[in-house]
């Protein structure tokens, strides 16, 4: 006769694996809040102006959102290795002025606009990234370095001048106006990317280590994770994105000076860190930044819409900031102290 002995449940892991279901239940509610937050903030405003959701209304809340959603997926892969990039405005400027000096009086089509301004951003990107990964340079310091280099390369290069929308072909000005079904063309690209990111860093390893990267570089390290080519990879991202949203900028609206973009890091970053991606990384999604970017954009549009001083929209979003900041670290203090109780239950039921 054969006896089956049952192995006993593994409780060595059940710790952790609380702690990620503890962790993950956090942030999503964060998202969940942000949408309820989101509807309850056009409702309001629909209310008060009911043309706010007419159909030009809506589709001009989705066309400012589009690049600022872009810049936030972009940057989330950065800031989720416990890194940062200041230097997206600045990119996004000098690819819009260079996509369009490059198109000007000319027939370019839309394919070779989007890689001219993805690969500047690409360039840019690398070079921050290699500063952060292998110079080991602090990435505030090299971000708002490249900040200020890359404007001033732009202001040098515009010398004053700017590219008008009459001097852009109609089929570049056309993704930027266009649309299908009746919905425009830029934010059906915000969403591809939106989407096919967040796939990328919930599906694949390489993406998977980013977050091990920014919940704690030695642990990566000592598991064997490239994190000088990971974070390197991140910036090229990261920069990639504000080149190619660059190039979308000069479709979006036609006119492009050396100044596009101008202050937009600060605002790309509190999109991200109130969209719950955590300023000290590992946590966080690319949905949540979307929303974030999504929610300041609508901020922005309701102050416009209530004839209210455009002053508040900045007023706001650092109250936004600070309070998710303020939220993020609450939030780890106490998940630390439920980690600790929790291993000290299980050290003592052993």
């Amino acid at each position: 006769m054969t006896t089956t002995v049952e192995s006993p449940p593994d409780t060595a892991k059940t710790p952790e694996r609380s702690a990620f279901s503890l962790v993950d239940a956090v942030f999503r509610a964060r998202e969940i809040s942000i949408a309820g937050a989101l509807v309850l903030l056009v409702l309001g405003t629909y209310l008060a102006n009911p043309r706010f959701l007419s159909d030009q209304g809506v589709k001009d809340l989705l066309l400012n959102a589009s690049i600022l959603v872009l810049l936030a997926v972009g940057q989330s892969a950065v800031v989720i290795t416990r890194n940062i990039d200041l230097s997206v405005g600045s990119v996004v400027g000098l690819s819009a002025f260079a996509c369009g000096t490059f198109v000007a009086g000319s027939d370019h089509g839309v394919l070779t606009v989007m890689l001219l301004g993805t690969a500047i951003g690409v360039v840019c990107g690398l070079v921050s990234g290699a500063l952060v990964s292998f110079g080991k340079v602090p990435a505030l310091v090299v971000t708002l370095g490249m900040l200020y280099i890359i404007q001033g390369i732009d202001y040098w290069w515009a010398q004053g001048e700017q590219i008008s929308a009459s001097d852009v072909p109609e089929a570049v000005l056309g993704l930027g106006s266009g649309g299908v079904l009746g919905i425009p063309y830029l934010p059906l690209i915000a969403l591809a990317l939106l989407a096919a990111t967040a796939y990328f860093l919930r599906a694949y390893r390489s993406g998977r280590e980013l977050y091990a990267i920014g919940s704690s570089p030695e642990a990566a390290r000592l598991a064997g994770i490239p994190i000088r080519r990971r974070v390197l990879a991140a910036y090229a991202f990261s920069g990639a994105v504000a080149g190619f949203a660059g190039a979308l900028w000069l479709a979006r609206f036609g006119t492009v000076v050396a100044d596009n973009a101008h202050g937009w890091e600060l605002t790309v970053v509190s999109a991200v860190v109130v969209g719950g991606v955590t300023i000290t990384g590992g946590t966080g999604t690319v949905w949540g930044a979307a929303l974030g970017a999504l929610l300041l954009t609508t901020i922005g549009s309701v102050l416009v819409v209530l004839k209210v001083n455009s002053f508040w929209q900045g007023a706001i979003t650092g109250a936004l900031l600070l309070l998710a900041i303020s939220v993020d670290r609450i939030v780890n203090l106490r998940m630390t102290a439920a980690l600790r109780k929790r291993s000290a239950r299980h050290d003592h039921g052993a």
